[in-house]
């Protein structure tokens, strides 16, 4: 359903932007997008609208994920699911490891997929980060996703143009670094020495 379906069934353009963010994946990357471009709410309500609502599962997720993942997990067809969802958080979450707090912050600040406040979440929960610290962290890093994100917004077609090429610098660097891990770390300083 589209939002601008869910405003012709009567819900508010405001509620629909809190619900989109609250969403897993979507989050406020794409909730911004709709509050600023499609329903035109000024940056700043957006911005708050935003925040609040991606803000709203995390208590949740920090309470009782653990709890919830353990009964699941004695589904065969969910204990592979979240093996899955537990390896792709672990694997994605080293910042974090190495600088708890801080890098929690910077892991849900960079809105691209598989970042941001559910994934972050997650990752606090299975890194056992106290709550009260975790959720600061997360909240500072879904306002400066948020931040971003509305500035490549307000941008327009020089936003999309500055977002595309941040992402295709992002996949780059992830190849060259995929590629110098293949080959054992060698990436020709034995031609600078010579």
């Amino acid at each position: 359903m589209s939002p601008e379906e869910l405003v012709g069934l009567g819900v508010s353009p405001e509620m629909v932007v809190v619900i989109i963010s609250a969403l897993p994946v979507a989050e406020l990357r794409v909730a911004l997008p709709v509050a600023i471009n499609l329903f035109q709410l000024p940056w700043y309500y957006a911005l708050l609208l935003a925040v609040a609502g991606s803000l709203l599962p995390v208590p949740f997720l920090l309470l009782f994920f653990d709890s919830l993942s353990r009964l699941l997990g004695r589904v065969r067809v969910m204990e592979r699911g979240l093996n899955w969802l537990f390896e792709r958080t672990r694997k994605r979450g080293t910042i974090i490891e190495r600088y708890e707090r801080i890098g929690l912050v910077l892991f849900v600040a960079i809105p691209l997929p598989v970042t941001g406040v559910w994934t972050g979440s997650i990752a606090a929960v299975l890194l056992g980060l106290r709550f009260r610290y975790a959720f600061i962290a997360i909240s500072i890093g879904a306002f400066v996703a948020g931040a971003i994100v509305t500035t490549l917004c307000l941008l327009g077609w020089v936003g999309a143009v500055i977002a595309g090429v941040g992402l295709g610098g992002l996949a780059a660097a992830s190849l060259w670094r995929f590629q110098l891990v293949e080959n054992g770390g060698s990436h020709g300083d034995e031609t600078l020495s010579k």
